[in-house]
């Protein structure tokens, strides 16, 4: 896999990733029941940190793009913390008791109700988690191997371009003074060029 190749793969992972966090991030993900009271609890309840952390995703996959070096793996480093938040805010989140702390704040038990019952849909926090894990997996990659892939502005370089090595290319291809002069003792004319000699 060339490392274009490998960078466009890892965008596309870290994008989903994020999308799923945010995917979840809007989403009920209990609904406790008052006698005939339903109380639903959302993500934004449960785990406020999750749209933010997938945010900061999404930009660090920008951010990764548009540098190099050092800073590729400081990003990389931030993408890889911004999942394990988001894996550690879906476990926190799932959790009954959470919800009932938040549904009780809404909806306050006046007695004689029996005991409230809490559905969960769990799909939403592994969903969640995946993303986080994706995000987390990308960030560590682009610690490890974000030196190998190309930047932005590398379309835009010539091949073989470097401006340290440009200056010592020109001055070696220049012929020297002493060269010129021996060229003119030997009676050729260093000024021709090569379809004027001979």
């Amino acid at each position: 896999m060339t490392a274009r190749r490998a960078l466009w793969t890892w965008v596309i992972v870290c994008v989903a990733g994020a999308a799923l966090v945010l995917l979840t991030a809007g989403r009920d993900w209990f609904t406790v029941t008052y006698g005939v009271r339903k109380v639903a609890v959302s993500a934004a309840e449960l785990a406020p940190a999750l749209g933010p952390a997938a945010w900061a995703g999404l930009a660090a996959v920008v951010a990764v793009l548009a540098t190099r070096g050092v800073w590729r793996r400081i990003i990389g480093g931030v993408m890889a913390l911004c999942g394990a938040g988001v894996i550690a805010a879906a476990w926190w989140g799932s959790g009954a008791s959470a919800a009932l702390r938040i549904s009780a704040s809404q909806a306050p038990i006046t007695g004689g109700g029996g005991a409230p019952q809490v559905a969960s849909v769990v799909a939403w926090p592994l969903i969640a988690a995946a993303g986080g894990l994706l995000l987390l997996g990308g960030g560590v990659t682009a610690v490890l191997r974000g030196d190998r892939w190309p930047g932005m502005s590398d379309r835009y370089d010539r091949p073989g371009s470097n401006p340290e090595g440009a200056g010592r290319t020109l001055a070696e291809s220049a012929p020297s003074e002493r060269a010129l002069w021996d060229a003119i003792d030997l009676g050729a004319d260093p000024t021709a060029g090569p379809e004027n000699r001979g």
